[in-house]
């Protein structure tokens, strides 16, 4: 099966060709240059100097959230897109996973957590333990307090690996109670489209039409609507 796989979830962009779990081609940028602008010419690019037809594509897997509301809007959009003009289907991965299937290397019982920056003084997180050479699902995807992650986090058996662009954040709270973990190297701390093509691997893709994104909590800007219709009854 060929996956064709789309991370815009953060800072970085990325895409890359995963054929039955063998990463053929990948294309990464994090520069923070707009996605819409780079994200398309990064994946013809990509398919043009692998030698890739788009009628070869089996699928189209993205990262579907949690992350920027901007950048994962972005990514939905472009997949959705390409499967309506290739016909082909859709998988839509949760972007922590993604970032979880980056920690293939750790040994088993590591418990792997990916830490997003949600501002507001919280990361998005969920957490991971590499069972079987595969990351087993602890916890659902959250956004957390950095000390609430790192309060969970010391009930947990096993040496802790951190990655994602929230990793210093939690890596902080994390050596504020003496925590013991390993933060991921630079090649394999940011999100990106290998993980999302691994995590596809063994899911069943879907319509387009099903894939909707999952941002976990409002945006600023219905915060700020919600938080004046509250005034606004308060005052009545």
């Amino acid at each position: 099966m060929l996956i064709l796989a789309i991370e815009s979830s953060a800072k970085a962009a990325s895409a890359a060709l995963c054929r039955d779990g063998e990463i053929l081609a990948y294309s990464y940028q994090r520069t923070a240059l707009t996605h819409s602008a780079t994200l398309l010419p990064m994946i013809d690019d990509m398919l043009k100097n692998s030698g890739t037809d788009k009628s070869g594509i089996d699928a189209v897997a993205v990262a579907r959230g949690p992350g920027s509301f901007t950048g994962v809007r972005i990514g939905v959009a472009t997949a959705k897109g390409l499967c309506w003009g290739l016909d082909k289907p859709a998988v839509g991965v949760s972007t922590l996973e993604a970032m979880a299937y980056l920690a293939l290397c750790v040994p088993e019982g590591t418990v792997i957590c990916p830490a997003m920056d949600a501002r507001r003084n919280q990361i998005y997180n969920a957490l991971f333990r590499m069972e079987e050479g595969k990351p087993a699902r602890l916890t659902p995807d959250r956004a957390i307090a950095a000390g609430d992650l790192a309060a969970e986090a010391a009930a947990l058996p096993g040496p802790l690996w951190v990655l994602g662009d929230g990793a210093a954040v939690c890596a902080a709270a994390l050596k504020e109670r003496e925590i013991p973990y390993t933060l991921a190297p630079e090649t394999l701390r940011w999100q990106n489209a290998c993980g999302v093509a691994l995590a596809a691997m063994d899911k069943t893709p879907a319509g387009a039409e099903d894939l909707l994104p999952v941002y976990l909590r409002l945006s600023q800007a219905e915060r700020e609507r919600q938080e004046r219709m509250e005034a606004n009854q308060n005052q009545r």
